[in-house]
């Protein structure tokens, strides 16, 4: 119909006129056809937009469908020419903000409902009335910002917000990391949102540390390293928890491959915990893989000096003097750990190892009486370290090999030689 009225306009235009005028206003009729199917869309979008957040209003008032009402003006703001509209979003909340009402009386009630629904919407109220703070602040024509929704949404959602952080607990409590990830950064994140300037969480909410090292636990367990470094400087002030912040910290610059940061991190965390059972040797394999051995000793000895009595500093000193060719001074540190508990396999085969490494640097012409006596004293700790490590052929075979040898002792060496070449 609207094409046929517009051809007939063109001819009427045509007699009346002749080519001349026709050509004319052939380049408006042309503007019309373009101009026009776009009004008519503009016009049925905002008859559209009104009809829905009619219908919202009615579902609201109703006292049921809220999910419905919800789900219009979601639809509506697929549509990014609704986006600024601040109405939408209001009635959005609402929505939201009855259906979590119903399950916070349901769950109150001790009536069946779903727990991590009930958190969803809690999450919802936030990030509706965020993105409206934002249109709240856009300034006028001369510039001004006047805050219509700010304090009274910031205050509601104030109230809800350690909702936030139980639902992070509730995630992690079911293994779910990566939900509880989501929970804990959304609370976190309510300090750098404008609209709860006035709120201050860096310095007043005490639990704002604690939620960081949740994020940190949940980046590690779901074995993301981005996520686990990004709230670690707040986990930090976690004082409670630091040291397995720490932990995962240097995991994490592992994960990326990022030695420098990662020997850092260890380095740090030795400073701080000495006595953990997990900085200590990494950090002490670290040093040794890289060929730091100066480090690795300097590092045994100041392990030792929180405690002199500890095995496994014992143990890491014995073997770095060992590595180092200092063969006397391992023996005397292994002969230490094995005066504390001599029911530790290593410390004798480390002892036993650098006699026999001594040995090698004797003449067997010159040093016969001397050599026999290092090979008897690397024969009782080699011959112990079988007993106690049995299973561990592949070191004690080789090296009783080469002392029954040496020592004349057929038998023993027979016996060896047999096991040896099975």
């Amino acid at each position: 119909m609207l094409a046929n009225k517009l051809m007939g306009i063109t001819k009427s235009i045509y007699k009346r006129n002749g080519l001349c005028r026709l050509t004319a206003m052939h380049s408006q009729f042309l503007f019309l056809l373009f101009v026009l199917p776009f009004s008519l869309f503009s016009i049925h979008s905002a008859f559209a937009q009104k009809k829905e957040i009619s219908q919202a209003r009615s579902y609201l008032k109703s006292g049921k469908d809220y999910d419905k009402a919800e789900r219009l003006m979601t639809d509506l703001l697929k549509d990014s020419s609704n986006r600024s509209n601040e109405r939408i979003y209001v009635l959005w909340y609402e929505a939201v903000k009855a259906q979590y009402d119903q399950a916070n009386m349901r769950l109150y009630l001790k009536q069946k409902q779903d727990t991590a629904a009930f958190f969803d919407l809690n999450r919802r109220m936030f990030t509706i009335l965020e993105r409206l703070d934002s249109l709240d602040m856009r300034p006028d024509k001369k510039g001004r910002v006047d805050l219509e929704y700010r304090k009274k949404h910031a205050a509601l959602l104030d109230s809800y917000r350690r909702n936030l952080f139980g639902a992070g607990s509730y995630h992690v409590r079911k293994a779910e990391y990566q939900k509880a990830f989501d929970y804990f950064e959304r609370y976190i994140d309510c300090e750098r949102q404008p609209l709860f300037t006035d709120y201050h969480y860096d310095s007043l909410d005490t639990r704002m540390p604690e939620a960081a090292y949740w994020a940190v636990f949940c980046g590690y367990k779901i074995q993301d390293p981005v996520l686990t470094l990004r709230y670690r400087k707040l986990a930090l002030r976690d004082t409670a928890k630091v040291q397995y912040t720490m932990q995962y910290m240097a995991e994490a610059r592992r994960w990326l491959k990022d030695q420098e940061y990662y020997v850092k991190t260890l380095e740090n965390g030795f400073r701080r915990f000495p006595m953990s059972t997990y900085f200590f040797p990494r950090l002490l394999d670290s040093y040794t893989v890289q060929g730091r051995l100066d480090k690795a000793l300097a590092l045994s000895d100041s392990a030792l000096q929180v405690c002199d009595s500890c095995e496994i500093f014992l143990f890491a000193k014995s073997t770095t003097l060992l590595r180092m060719e200092k063969y006397g001074e391992s023996v005397k540190v292994s002969n230490r750990l094995i005066e504390l508990n001599d029911s530790l396999a290593e410390p004798y085969f480390n002892a036993g190892t650098a006699y026999l490494n001594m040995a090698l640097k004797l003449d067997e012409r010159k040093d016969k009486k001397q050599l026999r006596q290092i090979y008897q004293k690397a024969r009782a700790h080699i011959e112990r370290y079988r007993q106690l490590a049995p299973n561990e052929k592949q070191k004690w075979g080789p090296a009783l090999y080469r002392i029954y040898l040496n020592l004349n002792m057929g038998k023993q060496f027979d016996e060896i030689d047999q096991l040896l070449k099975k």
